[in-house]
């Protein structure tokens, strides 16, 4: 079996090294087996007809391999994270240097402070000195005990302080933009001939990375926004006409406002990026919203943060530091338009607002999600010892895989309205397929 050049993992060189973990390379023998470096998962596990099994794509499957090409006792690593808090962050750190200190034997590790521009000398932000002391329980407190930060630095200045740092493994915490600054170090590396091992591991809380199924703080994001949607449906059921809105993440993809719906069962209308919305109509938001309050006195709508920007003015486009273009603030808007609404139709309405946005992504990882970053921190650390770079740490139909970055970062994964979790949220709020005004 080949692999396709689109998913082809570069490696820095030959493994001549064996692996210090005792493992087994024979199935059946009751203990647990190294990865054979041929072992693939595809892309596509369901055969149509614009599908064929003759151009079907694989990625390489991710685990430790038999040999591998740093010598651990010399290999100095480096872990950072950057972007926006996500429960679970701590997790990755700690599991990840536990797989080097304990299992390789690999005891030079260091935390990279405030994201990459702990990279940047000129910032003054020294590294710290991970030990098992310092990583004993961090996994049990929300936030990146690293600290983070927004916004690209110079790849021939990261690549330089990671040279005067020895640093030979880099390990990059984040979501997109964290995996193209990740990109980049990879080429400017292998552009001054340095060999440098750069592993990306996935976070994103609205899960919206490709070919990674599931991202870390994505299930403790969806556990605690149902319990900010059970708190708002007390809210909205506790005075006459009540409107609970509660806004959540989801920049460009829908999956936390609809898992949350799902989970809670006590939405009526949810709105996301990837479904057009209308305010006003026979069949738009305003006059639904209206129905509902006067056949059951209450309403909770949840809207994820991207959703309906057609219906926001802007003069101007703005980008936060890594260049994501910063939407307008659907909350407060439809807040507004819903009071200005009720009003004109003199139907008195207590509309409560609720963002619990900031809280959500700060608190720990649950049980799920820790199972989750414990696995992708394991299976980056046995890539970047067999001498892998420029991949992140793919989980594929419940397999976990190597995903070259620039494949990855090509393009966002968005929910399709078309998939079972839409469908089960439109079953769940018993709203209309389209909300579409006339």
């Amino acid at each position: 079996m080949t692999t396709p050049e689109c998913v082809g993992i570069e490696c820095l060189g030959e493994c001549k090294i064996k692996s210090p973990l005792n493992l087994s390379t024979v199935v059946g023998d009751g203990v647990v087996n190294f990865v054979p470096e041929q072992a693939r998962m595809p892309m596509n596990v369901e055969i149509t007809p614009d599908r064929p099994a003759d151009k079907q794509v694989f990625f390489e499957k991710a685990g430790p391999r038999e040999m591998i090409y740093f010598n651990p006792a010399i290999t100095r690593a480096a872990i950072v994270t950057c972007g926006g808090l996500c429960p679970g962050l701590n997790n990755v750190i700690r599991s990840i240097f536990l797989e080097l200190y304990h299992r390789y034997g690999a005891r030079n590790v260091l935390g990279i402070r405030y994201g990459y521009a702990g990279l940047d000398p000129s910032k003054g932000y020294e590294p710290i000195e991970l030990t098992p002391e310092f990583v004993e329980h961090i996994h049990k407190s929300g936030g990146t005990v690293l600290g983070s930060s927004r916004g690209p630095i110079g790849s021939d200045v990261a690549v330089r302080s990671l040279k005067d740092m020895g640093v030979s493994i880099l390990f990059c915490i984040g979501g997109d933009g964290t995996q193209t600054g990740a990109s980049k170090i990879v080429a400017e590396a292998k552009r001054q001939g340095y060999k440098l091992a750069v592993v990306g591991i996935p976070k994103t809380i609205d899960n919206d990375i490709k070919y990674v199924w599931q991202t870390f703080g994505y299930y403790t994001a969806v556990d605690k926004a149902r319990e900010v949607i059970d708190c708002a449906h007390n809210e909205a059921r506790g005075a006459p006409n009540g409107i609970s809105l509660v806004k959540l993440m989801g920049r460009d993809a829908g999956f936390i406002a609809a898992g949350a719906t799902v989970a809670s069962q006590d939405v009526n209308f949810t709105l996301v990026p990837e479904v057009p919305f209308e305010l006003e109509g026979g069949h738009g938001l305003l006059n639904l919203l209206r129905k509902r309050i006067l056949d059951r006195r209450h309403a909770v709508i949840v809207v994820a943060e991207g959703a309906g920007q057609h219906l926001l003015k802007r003069n101007s486009i703005q980008c936060d530091a890594p260049g994501n273009v910063l939407h307008e603030d659907i909350g407060p808007f439809l807040k507004e338009a819903i009071q200005q609404y009720f009003s004109s139709h003199s139907i008195p309405v207590s509309v409560k607002y609720i963002d619990p946005s900031y809280i959500i992504r700060s608190v720990p990882a649950n049980c799920e999600d820790a199972l989750l970053c414990d696995q992708m921190a394991r299976n980056a650390v046995h890539a970047a010892m067999a001498g892998k770079t420029g991949l992140l740490i793919g989980y594929w139909y419940n397999v976990f895989i190597h995903v070259p970055i620039p494949l990855a970062i090509s393009e966002k994964k968005y929910m399709s309205p078309e998939s079972g979790l839409w469908r089960s949220t439109l079953a769940a709020t018993g709203q209309p397929v389209r909300i579409a005004g006339d």
